[in-house]
C-alpha cells in the first residue's frame, strides 16, 4: 500500500532532485531593457529525506538572470550549510549551539558587497556572486566572530544610511531577543538584549526612520509539538515592542494589543513626533488553516496604545514595498494572495495597494497557475517611482513554472514578459532583484 505524501512534499510543494545552468531561456513578450541583473528566490528543498514540515526542508536559491532585453541564464543550487554537507544539528542536547548548523531557506538578500542566504535559526550564509560562479555556497557568515546569535530572515536596510538592521531570537534562556545593527561597511556595531516574557517565534519586525518595533506574539516555543517545535498560546498575551533608534540601550516600551499572529510586515513609518504607522499581515491565529488580511497599527506613543484597523476582507500574504522606502511612508504595497499546505485552492492572484486611497488593484493569472512573492525591481532612481513586480508562477495543468514580470503600475494588464523556466519551480519564500553593481 502506497502512502501518499505529506501535502508539504506534494504537487508543487514536493522537492526537485537536481542543480541545473541553462541559458538563453524561451521569452514571451519583452523583458524590460532597464533590468540587468539576477532575480533570486529561496525556499524548502530536501536533498536526502522528506522533512517534518514545510519550512524544515534544505535551501535551495532559484535565480534568473535578466540582461540586455533578454533571460540570459537560470540556476538553481542548494546551500550548502553544515547542516546540508555534514548532518549538523543546531542543539547539541547539553544547551549549546551551533550557529552554521540550519537550513539556509528562507530569504536572500544583499548587504555591503554580499549575497546572504537567511533562516531565523542560524547564521546566514555567503553566496558567491562571481560571474559564473552564481549561488555557489562560500560558507556560514557570523560578522567577524560579533555575532553570537541567530539572525532574523527579514532585516531590513536603511535607506538613509545604509545600516542593515535585524535581530536573532530563540534559545532556551533569557535574553529571547536580541537586536543587531550592522553599519554600511556591513560591520556589527551594536548588539542589545531585548527582554520579552518568553522565547516566541518572532519572524519579522518593523524599521522606521527613529524606530525599531519588534512583534512578540503568542506562538511559544514547547520542544513537544511535532514539526515545528511551536503553538498558540493566547495566555501568554501579544505585544509590540518599540526602541528608539537614537537610543539604542535606552527603555523598551511594551504596548498591548490583540493576540494574532503575523509572519510578514509591509512597512512602518513615523507619523509626527508620537505615532508610529504599522502594515501587517495578520493572521487571528497560529497552527490551523486561516487566512491572513491586510491591517494596520497605529501607535500611539503618548498613551501607549495601539489602534487595529482590518484593511481589506480578501486573503493576502508576502507582502512587499519598493524597498528604497523602508521605513517611510510609501503609497502603494503589493502582496500575492494566500497560497500553502492545507490552505485551499490558490486564489491565484497579485494584489496593489493604494495605502493613501484605501483603493486596490488585481491581477489573476488564470485557473492553476500560481504566483509567490512579487518583488519590486525599480525603473529608475527615484523611490516609490515606477518598477516592476517579478515572481515565479507555477502552472498545475503543465507542472511547470515561469518567471513573470508586470509593469507595478498597471498590474491588471497582465505580464510584460513571461519567461519559460526549463523546470518547475517549487513553493518557496523570499527573494529579491539584485541588480548588478553600477559601473
Amino acid at each position: 500500500m502506497t502512502t501518499a505524501p505529506a501535502p508539504h512534499l506534494a504537487g508543487n510543494f514536493a522537492p526537485v532532485p537536481d542543480e541545473l545552468t541553462t541559458h538563453d531561456l524561451p521569452v514571451t513578450g519583452t523583458v524590460p531593457p532597464e533590468l540587468t541583473g539576477w532575480y533570486l528566490r529561496n525556499g524548502p528543498n530536501p536533498h536526502a529525506a522528506a522533512s517534518a514540515h514545510w519550512f524544515l526542508g534544505d535551501g535551495m536559491v532559484h535565480g534568473v538572470r535578466l540582461a540586455d532585453g533578454r533571460a540570459t541564464a537560470y540556476r538553481n543550487r542548494w546551500v550548502r550549510t553544515t547542516t546540508f554537507t555534514d548532518g549538523a544539528t543546531l542543539y547539541d542536547g547539553k544547551g549549546g549551539f551551533d550557529r552554521t548548523a540550519g537550513l539556509a531557506n528562507t530569504h536572500v538578500v544583499r548587504h555591503a558587497g554580499r549575497t546572504l542566504a537567511l533562516v531565523e535559526s542560524s547564521f546566514p550564509y555567503v553566496l558567491d556572486h562571481r560571474p559564473g560562479h552564481e549561488l555557489e555556497t562560500l560558507g556560514p557568515y557570523d560578522f567577524g566572530g560579533r555575532l553570537t546569535t541567530a539572525m532574523t530572515a527579514h532585516p531590513k536596510t536603511c535607506p538613509t544610511t545604509g545600516e542593515l538592521h535585524f535581530f536573532g531570537y530563540g534559545g532556551l534562556r533569557p535574553p529571547y531577543l536580541t537586536y543587531h545593527r550592522a553599519d554600511a561597511a556591513g560591520e556589527l556595531v551594536l548588539s542589545r538584549p531585548i527582554d520579552v516574557p518568553g522565547h516566541t517565534m518572532m519572524h519579522d519586525f518593523h524599521l522606521t526612520d527613529t524606530h525599531v518595533v519588534f512583534m512578540d506574539l503568542p506562538v511559544v516555543f514547547d520542544h513537544t509539538t511535532p514539526g515545528m517545535p511551536y503553538r498558540w498560546d493566547p495566555e501568554y498575551g501579544a505585544r509590540l515592542c518599540v526602541l528608539r533608534r537614537d537610543d539604542p540601550f535606552g527603555p523598551v516600551r511594551h504596548l498591548p494589543i490583540d493576540p494574532c499572529y503575523v509572519f510578514h510586515a509591509l512597512n512602518a513609518h513615523d507619523d509626527g513626533d508620537d505615532r508610529i504607522v504599522l502594515y501587517v499581515s495578520r493572521y487571528a491565529t497560529y497552527g490551523v488553516p486561516a487566512p491572513a488580511h491586510l491591517w494596520r497599527w497605529t501607535l500611539d506613543l503618548s498613551t501607549g496604545t495601539v489602534r487595529e484597523e482590518q484593511l481589506d476582507d480578501r486573503e493576502c500574504e508576502f507582502p512587499r514595498i519598493d524597498d528604497r522606502l523602508a521605513g517611510r511612508p510609501t503609497r502603494f504595497g503589493h502582496a500575492t494572495a494566500a497560497e500553502g499546505p492545507g490552505s485551499g485552492p490558490a486564489p491565484g492572484a497579485l494584489l496593489r495597494y493604494d495605502l493613501r486611497t484605501g483603493t486596490s488593484e488585481r491581477y489573476d493569472f488564470g485557473p492553476g497557475r500560481t504566483p509567490g512573492e512579487a518583488a519590486f525591481a525599480p525603473a529608475d532612481d527615484v523611490p516609490g517611482g515606477p518598477g516592476w513586480l517579478i515572481t515565479y508562477v507555477h502552472d498545475a495543468a503543465k507542472d511547470t513554472s515561469d518567471l513573470v514580470i508586470l509593469d507595478a503600475e498597471e498590474i491588471s494588464a497582465g505580464p510584460v514578459a513571461t519567461v519559460h523556466l526549463p523546470r518547475r519551480v517549487p513553493y518557496g519564500f523570499h527573494g529579491n532583484w539584485l541588480p548588478d553593481p553600477a559601473g
